[in-house]
């Protein structure tokens, strides 16, 4: 691929982006290919060692903040004509619940996808207070005269439980981090290939 066609593809691959963060990418990528090629690859060489299209916009995305994609998107072209903010006025009894509904479903589908975390911390800690209490009912046992083999067994499988879950706390709380993070780049790489979209 030459260098055109790539930035060309490139610019159009960003077009959700601001227009002068769209400069700056375009700039640099054009200056790293020059970079490559005064070390002494050719242009195709230089290009294939920059990556791919979607390598770069996966880039591009994990850099810039989902707040300023959205903005970008939705920002007026230009300005509300009256008729257009009579009928936002009128509507508003309509469109602001949607936008509320749509905000809480949001937040339901980061709930839900967190949700193993959280159940996986609250019996960590349940089966730890388990520990706890099988000790002290073995202690209040003991007072009393009586073996309590009962309370020591459950005591030690709250104990084995809550050690062996502590590994798996921390599994699937990476494994969640690492789903969210990709889930995220993945809205900001579809609102930066969506701009060559409106």
């Amino acid at each position: 691929m030459k260098r055109e066609e790539f930035l060309a593809q490139l610019r159009t691959s960003l077009a959700g982006l601001p227009k002068e963060d769209i400069e700056d990418r375009i700039n640099f990528y054009d200056e790293s290919i020059s970079d490559r090629m005064e070390d002494g690859m050719t242009e195709e060489e230089a290009i294939a060692d920059i990556g791919s299209i979607d390598d770069v916009v996966k880039q591009v995305a994990q850099k810039t903040t989902l707040t300023t994609l959205v903005k970008e998107r939705y920002r007026p072209k230009r300005g509300l004509r009256g008729w257009e903010i009579v009928l936002l006025i009128l509507g508003f009894p309509l469109w602001f619940p949607l936008l509320i509904t749509f905000f809480l479903l949001v937040m339901v589908a980061i709930l839900l996808v967190w949700i193993g975390v959280i159940v996986s911390y609250v019996t960590e800690i349940a089966l730890s207070a388990s520990f706890f209490a099988g000790v002290a009912a073995s202690t209040a046992a003991l007072m009393n005269g009586d073996f309590p083999i009962f309370y020591i067994g459950i005591a030690l499988m709250s104990l084995g439980g809550a050690i062996f879950l502590a590994f798996g706390c921390s599994g699937i709380t990476k494994a969640t981090a690492k789903l969210s993070k990709a889930i995220i780049l993945g809205i900001k790489s579809w609102f930066i290939r969506k701009g060559d979209r409106k």
